[in-house]
This record gives structure tokens, sequence and C-alpha cells, in this order.
């Protein structure tokens, strides 16, 4: 099934600054198997939500009410909508058991991998408390960023349907690295935004609703790793190329999970919590693993007994890891939340696996005699790394040599075959999700024959009398799955509001005065102060006799803007340039002061879990006593412009000072002053 993307039908390079329309996802009205599904998960989570906003109001009505009539009705009104809620979290269980529409259409021969469904998530509109935001707080016409918002709702919006390929993973993660720069902007640990943003755990439907980004941001990550997983179940199985992209997805799901687990340790969400995470990692790291089992016998398995062997260990590694994850989904309460159909799933492919172990080193017991051009040493070597533990009275040696009793261990091996086969047939037969797939029932059975018509090879009227019990095969594998964090996490996006000026300074945390106009005019083309800094400059060294000084201006001060010129991402030697030929008449420019802004005690978010409100701490961004501005400085005697970079040693390489005017001659900033030089003595003196 194909994703339908919605058309590209706007300017390009809206807000992106990538050159290209990147708000692109599927059509969420485009009728393929997997829109429908997010569609009918979509509407469950509305009805869970609203079955638990009656059950919390009843049971707030009968915790008031005294009358007993009253709580009567009450208690039966709580016992029908505990019933729906049960109704609807099953039917919220059988959209994340239906693995069949993530499949690829073609795939018939292999068992199926389960995907993770994408986290739901309200609308929020920023447009009315970031407006106010930018006009309050950083003195802007909020109206003017309309597009920037809209952009950045747009991209939000996208990212509800991504498109189930690698441009939906980097629209997720260009959304995902947009957040830190709009948290910086809009959030401050000490100052409501009004902005609520609401996502569904993706197992049991229930709301989780925060005010800060951190919940945001681990969804989108979450996310990231469900559409690898759908990425992963996807591909063609049946070429080296689609396994190979297989395994690579499974794997970027896997490392994207570990990050959203090492970096979002306290998210009231459970299925983001650190063992539900734990568990699901397990899982795309066993598909992962089944994937390389499959390449390795995609060519054929050669009928050699080393060959064999070695997928024998193989298909044991596979179980091991399946049982692993079979073991972490029965622990409470992860037990609670997780669809039964993937315990079974995975409890499934634990036993088949295994089976398949079991008949490979069977078959290469009963087809491979030791014959006189085999090298026996190697032969002994392969067999005792298979086990860890052999019957009392038998060593490798023998079973490869003594005809008997390498014909009883492998016909131990093929009985445990059947066994597992036969368990693996009833486990599934016992979960009426896992009966829909089709593949999976003709993939168990044939399996189940193949062993048995082994079997009946090298049966004999004797087999009544062999308690032979076959050990266990130890797992090795040459190509172990591994985690991986796609680079494509961190991707380069511009910040839709950089007009409001460098993060540095004009940031959500900052607190400083409305811009102030003040009019330069300079005294034998002299100014009066230096300039240093990168982005945006700051007045330092600042003559308290200069007409700059007396119509306002500080020692501190940040240039916003040069005359119509905004100058907040100019570097000194831009706005040198604005300044340099300044004439009589003078300029205007305009200037704030950064404010003390003392670190209060962080605010307490309110967080609602299933109409349960719990508090959680919001994190406080790290304080730094640098960026407060000293309220005195010493007037420091400046070098000529000529000679700033000759003399000046102790400045930074980043300052430029101003010619000075000489009135009396006595202060240590005045000094002879010089003319502006020429645009080459200029460049030579940055350089």
């Amino acid at each position: 099934m194909t994703d339908a993307l919605l058309p590209n039908g706007l300017k390009s390079g809206g807000g992106g600054g990538d050159g290209s329309y990147f708000r692109k996802g599927c059509n969420p009205f485009a009728q393929t198997g997997r829109s429908k599904l997010q569609n009918k998960r979509a509407t469950v989570n509305q009805q869970i939500i609203k079955q638990m906003r009656i059950r919390a109001g009843a049971e707030n009505l009968l915790k008031a009410s005294s009358n007993n009539k009253v709580k009567d009705m009450v208690l039966l009104e709580l016992s029908y909508v505990n019933s729906n809620l049960q109704l609807l979290m099953g039917e919220l269980e059988g959209l994340n058991s239906s693995v069949d529409v993530y499949q690829n259409a073609q795939e018939t021969t292999n068992i199926p991998v389960i995907a993770l469904g994408l986290k739901e998530t309200k609308e929020v509109d920023f447009s009315t408390a970031f407006k106010d935001l930018i006009r309050d707080h950083y003195n802007e016409n909020g109206n003017s960023f309309e597009d920037q918002i809209a952009d950045l709702m747009d991209l939000r919006q996208a990212c509800r349907t991504p498109s189930r390929n690698e441009s939906g993973v980097e629209l997720l993660a260009k959304y995902s690295n947009h957040l830190p720069l709009v948290e910086s902007r809009f959030f401050a640990p000490n100052r409501p935004t009004g902005i609520f943003f609401t996502w569904y755990d993706s197992f049991t439907g229930v709301p989780v609703c925060q005010q800060n980004l951190s919940l945001e941001k681990a969804s989108i990550l979450f996310n990231m790793a469900a559409l690898y997983s759908q990425i992963g179940t996807r591909s063609n199985r049946q070429t080296a190329v689609g396994l190979d992209e297989a395994i690579s997805s499974f794997e970027k799901a896997a490392g994207i999970l570990n990050l959203l687990k090492e970096t979002y340790t306290h998210i009231p969400s459970y299925d983001m919590s650190p063992a539900m995470l734990s568990m699901l990692i397990r899982l795309m790291i066993a598909q992962a693993q089944e994937c390389l089992f499959e390449k390795t016998a995609l060519p054929g398995v050669r009928n050699h007994f080393s060959s064999l062997m070695k997928m024998a260990q193989e298909a044991a590694k596979v179980s091991e890891i399946y049982d692993q994850v079979h073991q972490s989904m029965i622990q409470t309460p992860i037990k609670d939340n997780v669809p039964t159909f993937w315990s079974t799933m995975s409890q499934v492919k634990t036993n088949h696996y295994r089976s398949m172990a079991h008949y490979f080193v069977a078959s290469a017991l009963l087809d491979h005699e030791l014959g006189p051009s085999d090298d026996e040493d190697q032969q002994e070597k392969t067999l005792s790394q298979v086990y860890d533990q052999l019957p009392d009275k038998c060593s490798p040696l023998d079973i490869l040599k003594r005809k008997d009793e390498r014909s009883r261990m492998g016909k131990a091996h093929i009985r445990r075959a059947i066994t597992g086969h036969e368990e693996a047939l009833r486990i599934y037969s016992l979960c009426p999700n896992l009966t829909k797939l089709d593949a999976l029932q003709d993939i168990l059975k044939a399996s189940h024959m193949r062993t048995l018509e082994k079997y009946n090879e090298y049966e004999d009227e004797e087999e009544f009398a062999d308690y032979t019990e076959a050990p266990d095969i130890v797992s090795k594998t040459e190509h172990k799955a591994e985690m991986e964090v796609p680079a494509a996490v961190k991707v380069k996006v511009i910040d839709f509001f950089q007009r409001l000026g460098p993060l540095s300074v004009f940031s959500a945390r900052q607190r400083w005065t409305a811009p102030r106009t003040v009019q330069l005019v300079p005294q034998d083309r002299d100014l009066g102060f230096t300039l240093k800094g990168e982005s945006p400059v700051q007045v330092v060294s600042l003559d308290p006799l200069c007409p700059a000084a007396a119509d306002g201006l500080k020692e501190g001060d940040y240039l916003v803007a040069v005359g119509d010129t905004d100058c907040k991402w100019m570097s000194v030697g831009e706005v040198m340039r604005l300044l340099k030929d300044v004439d009589e008449e003078g300029i205007t420019i305009q200037v704030v002061s950064m404010m003390d802004s003392n670190p209060s005690v962080p605010t307490k978010s309110a967080t609602f879990s299933g109409n349960l409100p719990k508090t959680y701490s919001m994190i406080c961004l790290a304080y730094d006593d640098k960026d407060k501005n000293s309220k005195s400085h010493k007037v420091s005697k400046k070098s000529s412009f000529l000679s700033w970079g000759l003399k000046n040693k102790l400045k930074s390489a980043s300052t430029l000072s101003l010619p000075t005017t000489d009135q009396s001659g006595t202060m240590p900033w005045n000094k002879p002053c010089r003319t502006f030089p020429s645009s080459s003595s200029y460049n030579e003196s940055l350089s």
C-alpha cells in the first residue's frame, strides 16, 4: 500500500530556507490501509478521553454527594463507563495488533514483523500566544510574524501524517530540530504561555497534556522511531536490498528509542516510560536480528555440515532474543499495556526459531556422516561450539564417529524440533488476532511438515525405547544487530523567528528594556564610545561627556537599529560601516539595555494524564551570570581606530574603537583623534 502525499501547491522555501516546500505529509483522508488505521486510532482516542471525563465527573459527584439514591445512580453510571472503557481499550489493542497493513504488499513467504503506530495529538494554535509574547516581550509587531507562525503550525500539522519513507522521517526531524529554537524564543521557565500540548498514549489511548515542550519533543522522537519501524515492515524481505533496508530501519528505530530513553526520563506517558522503551528497543533489535538471519538464508543454506551448524546457531540467536522480548513483555505493568498479540507473536517466534535450530543440527548429524575426506578436527570443534553441555559419557568425537550415537542425537534434535513447532502452532491458535495472519500460519505449518518428513525418514521400531534428550544449542551470530542513531535526527534548520535577533540575547529567558532612540552627533568625527562583540554589538567605554551619553546611551547597551536599518544580526564591522559616514546632522540609533533577571523558583507545570492531575517541575535552563551586565564599568583608555589590532593587546579581537574628540585633552579618553581611514586602510586594520 502506498501513502498519498499532499500536493506541493505552495511557495517554495516557505520558512524552511532549504529551497523546497518541506511541509509535506500524507493526505489524512487518503484511503490507504495505514491512513484508515490511524483515523480509527484517533477516533478511539477521542472516545476514550470522553469516557474518562465522564468517569472523573461521576467520581467527583460520588465523593461530594451524601444522598444514597444519587450514589446508587452514580455507581451504576460508573459501571457503564468502565465497561465502555474496557471495550474501547480492547478495540485500540485490536488496532495495534493490525500488523498486516504495515507489511509489504508482496510479502507472503516471510513471518510478519511488528510496527509501532504513530502517537496521535491534537491541533495546537500558536498564533495568539506567540503574537502576544512578541509584542510584550520582544517589543515587536506580532502581526508581522504571521507567516512564520503559520509555517510552524503547517509543519506541525504535516508531522501528524508523515509519509512512510525517508522524506517523512526528515519532516519529523525538521520539526524536532525547530522545537529547541521555539522553546528558547517563547517558553520561559517562569512564565506560562497558555499553550497546551496533548498527546495520546499509543497503547492505551490515555491523553497526556503539558504546557512545556518536553512532551512534544519526546513524542516527535517516538513517532520518528515508529516511522522507521513501519519502513522496516514495509521493506521487501525477498530481496537483499529490501532486507538491508529493513535491518537498517529497525536498528535506527532502536537507536531513536534509546535516545528517547536517555534524554527524557520523566514523561508522564506510559508508552515512553523507561520500562516500556527498554522493551521496544529489544523488540526492534530482535526484528533486525531476524532480518539478518533471513539475509543469511536468502541465497539458500548449503547442505554442508559446517553451514548447517552455523545456521542452527544463527536461528538459536534469533530465538534467544525473542525470548528476552517475551519475558520483558509479560512483566508487570508492561503486560497490562502491551497488546496480547505482541507477546504471543514473540512467543511463537521464540519456539519457531528454536525449532529451526534443532532441525538444522539434526540435518547436519543425520545427513552427513564423517567420511575419510572430512576434516575430523574441524567438525569436532564445530560440534563442541554448538553445545554447552552434552549428556554424560558423551563427547563430540563420539557423536561424530559412532553411527548409532550420531543417529540417536540427530533424532533427539528432530523430536525437539517437532515439539517446538507444535508448541508454536498451539500458541498461534490461542490468539484471535494472530489467527488472522494466514501467511504466518502457512509458514508454521510448512516448517512443522518439513520436520515431520525428516523424522519419518529415520523412524524405526525401537524409537519408543530411546529417551535421549537433545541438549540446548548455543546461540551465536556473525552479524549482530546494533542500535543506530540516524543522521536524520540532527538536521540543519533555519529559525523561523530569527528576525527577533540572536538567541544569545533575544530569548524568552532574557529581559531587556523597550528600544530607546538615541541621537548620535559626532564631534570632530568622534562618536564617543566603543563597540564590541559579535551580533548584536554592544556599547563599551562610553565617554560620559559625549552627546550620545547625554541623550541616554549607556554602557552595555545593545544596538538593534541604525537609522532604518535593523542591525541585530550585524557584526562590529558591518555596524562600523553604517556609522563611519555620519555627517554633522548625526543619525539616530535604537538600543536596548539588559535587565537583571534573577532566576526565580521554577513554576509548576500541571500535567493531566487520564484526567488525574500530576505535577512535574519544569526544568530551568542553566543560568549564566556572565549574561549579567555589570552596573559599573571603569572608563578604559582606548587606542585610536587606526592603531586597533596593533597596540591594543588587551582587548578582544572582536572589539573596535570609534575615534574620540579632543575637548580638553585632560581625560584619558580624550586623545588626539585621527580622521576615518579609507576603505583600504580600514580593511588592513581588520586583517
